[in-house]
């Protein structure tokens, strides 16, 4: 099926950036430095220089910016096969958001005239690297649209789906886990909300038979259903 104009390619977005890239990932490789960085270690900071960007090999990664009024809005959460870091080296601009690892982390970073030079030699690692940011962009975009017309409910189950979204796809149909375990304030910040409204949403939609939680494990019992409210949604 073709994809609608303005429409997020979320196997871009959450699959691994170089699945079908093996050759290029094998050279990607050859020009890295592993990293292992620990639960809640800074990667770096906005307004950092840009000299390299980073594939996690495994854990987990939030992508965030303190406001003035001391808030962390949360963007994404980079899960193992992803790159992060991108926009600002391809650009050679000062880093606009901070990263931190919400686990213990493998992370293989490679400098930034090395990646360059690399898309310049693999012409699909460059086609890739512009899909990526262009859904990445769109996603934001659409996340900017749902906090200005979709109630919390809605930004909530959208956010449980997307980063679902490839389990759901290998499930074909039964329960998934979210792959990712955050806690009620890491979900706020991901919904502009706060953690007492997440908390009473989750647990309506428990009620409704939609979500299963268990500490910070969050179970979509049935992502039809889900997509079903969604669509039966008008924000």
């Amino acid at each position: 099926m073709a994809q609608q104009a303005g429409q997020t390619d979320w196997h871009l977005l959450k699959g691994g950036f170089f699945d079908g890239l093996e050759r290029e990932f094998a050279a990607f490789r050859q020009l890295t430095v592993q990293r292992r960085v620990k639960k809640n270690e800074i990667i770096f900071f906005e307004n950092d220089r840009c000299d390299r960007s980073f594939y996690l090999d495994s854990g987990s990664v939030k992508i965030f910016r303190v406001s003035l009024h001391g808030k962390e809005p949360t963007f994404f959460i980079r899960s193992p096969g992803e790159m992060f870091g991108l926009a600002e080296v391809v650009g050679g601009e000062r880093r606009k958001c901070s990263a931190q690892a919400l686990a213990n982390s493998v992370l293989l970073e490679i400098g930034r005239d090395p990646f360059l030079d690399l898309m310049l030699e693999h012409p699909l690692l460059a086609r890739r690297v512009i899909g990526v940011l262009g859904s990445r962009i769109r996603y934001l975009s659409e996340q900017l649209e749902n906090l200005m017309t979709c109630g919390v409910p809605t930004r909530l189950l959208k956010l449980l789906l997307c980063l679902s979204h490839d389990e759901i796809a290998q499930a074909k149909g039964g329960p998934v886990d979210v792959p990712v375990l955050l806690t009620q304030g890491q979900i706020a910040a991901m919904t502009g909300s706060c953690q007492q409204t997440v908390s009473e949403t989750l647990a309506v939609f428990e009620q409704r038979g939609l979500i299963a939680v268990a500490r910070r494990r969050i179970r979509l019992l049935d992502p039809g259903a889900i997509l079903d409210a969604l669509s039966e949604s008008s924000c």
